[in-house]
Formats: structure tokens, C-alpha cells, sequence
């Protein structure tokens, strides 16, 4: 298949979570290859040479306009690949990062992206029944702003399972995942697509510390029909797909990369606590 079929030669992408070793990683390698101008935002160092890389707290919004106004305008793409694992930080930061600050900066974004653009977000399977409380997660998308964001969240606890070390990690991705499909209509006028990505467990350094806070039992009952877990480069390909001119087409739709383990947990019914591994 041609390159050009996705269209990215000479566009103007963000990549947010961009540094290290993780999805938003391998993102980046793969868009610098066909021929993209990107710009990453993360504290740690992008993989490859970059138009532009600036380090971002996503609990700051003044810092996260700041960031937007660096890059300017004429955005064709944006990646949140941004994210926590609820058991660094607190739930309402995990809740923040997750989901209320990558709103913030998309939003940001927004301001300033052509027409025609594309908006890509990874979520998680753990996500994925954010239906559950459809009234209370549209309540959320159509309070626009951070700080309506995070009031929501102080005001919606009973979503979250006490003592429960991913719950607040649960809440920000069935967020993210409400949000990416109920938002998206609202970009239809200027021709923008937004879209989600649902990963499974996927072998990052985030993946590990979801090691340490699920335990091996939980690893020894996850499905993995592919007889392996997720590399990086899947998930990423999955929302370079999604943004691409392949995908003209596609808006608000969450889309499952988890090498099969949600058709498993359909037939067997076994929870997924949800290990994305960004």
C-alpha cells in the first residue's frame, strides 16, 4: 500500500505522550517515517528527531495553552497518548490527566486545526462499558470546561469501586471513550473527525506497573487469543489509521485493539480491569 493513501507527507501532527518507550512513542516513529512534521508533548524525550518537543503538565491549563500557542496554527492531526495508571498519583489527578486535561488541550487544539482535521485518542478496554452511566458521562462531555471536569468527577464517586486500585483509571477512560463518541458530532460542521482507540494489555513500561498493581492473577486469566499481548506499534497504527484518508469517513467511534481478549470476555464473561499500558 502506498504511503500517500494515508496522507501524512508534509502534515502538521501533535503527539501527546510522545517520549519514552510507549504507544505515543511508537506513534511518533512511525508518523516521522511517512514524512510528517511532528511536535510532541511529554517530559521525556521523543524516539526520533522531532519538529518540536515541549514538556507539559496536562494538570495545567495556562501551561497547556502556552504549549498549543508555541506549535500555531495549521494542525492536521492530533494524538492524545497521554496517560497514568491510577496508582502513581491520586484518582483525581489520575481522572485529570486521563481525561480532563487531554479535553483541555484538544480543545486547545481544536482552536487551531484546519479544517478536515483528525482528533485520535487512546482510551482502554476498560472503557469500553462507559454506557453503564451514559446520563452521568453525558453530563460530563457537555460541561466544556477543566474545571466543570474536575467538579464532576468530586461530585460522581459512586462511579468508582472503594479500594480499588484502577477504579479512578476506569472512570477517565469510559470518559475518554463518552466523550471521543459524543463529542464528535459537534466537529462535523468543520469537517473534523475525532475518534478513540481501545487497547488491551499492551508490553510498555506502563504495562508493567499494571503488573504490579493487578497481580500475576489476574495476567494468568487474561485472554490472549493471539497467543501474545499487544506490541506498542499496534494500538499506535490503529490511530494513525484513524486519523488518516484511509479513514475519511470514521468519526465518533471507539475502536477495540486488544488482540481478541474482549470476543473472549463476551463468550466467558470474565471482567476486564482494564490494562492498556500506554
Amino acid at each position: 500500500m502506498s504511503t500517500s493513501l494515508l496522507g501524512y507527507a508534509g502534515k502538521k501532527v501533535i503527539v501527546t505522550g510522545g517520549g519514552g518507550a510507549g504507544m505515543g512513542a511508537a506513534a511518533v516513529g512511525i508518523l516521522a517515517g511517512l514524512g510528517a512534521q511532528v511536535h510532541v508533548l511529554d517530559f521525556k524525550e521523543p524516539p526520533v528527531p522531532v519538529a518540536s518537543h515541549q514538556a507539559v503538565d496536562l494538570k495545567d491549563p495556562d501551561a497547556m495553552t502556552r504549549a498549543i500557542d508555541n506549535i500555531g496554527d495549521g494542525i492536521d492531526a492530533l494524538f492524545n497518548c497521554v496517560g497514568v495508571p491510577g496508582n502513581r498519583t491520586s484518582d483525581l489527578d489520575t481522572f485529570i490527566i486521563n481525561f480532563a486535561g487531554v479535553r483541555h488541550l484538544t480543545q486547545e487544539v481544536i482552536s487551531r486545526m484546519n479544517d478536515g482535521g483528525a482528533i485520535a485518542t487512546i482510551s482502554s478496554n476498560a472503557g469500553e462499558n462507559w454506557e453503564r452511566a451514559k446520563d452521568a458521562y453525558a453530563e460530563l462531555v457537555a460541561h466544556t470546561s477543566f474545571t466543570e471536569a474536575t467538579e464532576w468527577f468530586a461530585a460522581h464517586q459512586e462511579l468508582l469501586i472503594p479500594g480499588k486500585a484502577t477504579s479512578a483509571y476506569r472512570v477517565s477512560k469510559e470518559a475518554a471513550n463518552a466523550w471521543s463518541i459524543l463529542a464528535a458530532p459537534s466537529l462535523g460542521a468543520r469537517g473534523i473527525r475525532q475518534n478513540a482507540v481501545m487497547p488491551g494489555f499492551t508490553e510498555t513500561p506502563m504495562g508493567a506497573e499494571f503488573r504490579e498493581v493487578l497481580g500475576d492473577s489476574y495476567f494468568e486469566k487474561y485472554p490472549t487469543p493471539l497467543q501474545r499481548y499487544l506490541t506498542p506499534e499496534e494500538p499506535a497504527k490503529a490511530m494513525i489509521f484513524l486519523n488518516s484518508g484511509l479513514a475519511s469517513g470514521i468519526t465518533g467511534v471507539s475502536l477495540m485493539v486488544d488482540g481478541g481478549a474482549g470476543a473472549v470476555e463476551k463468550k466467558s464473561a470474565m471482567p476486564l480491569a482494564g490494562a492498556a499500558g500506554q
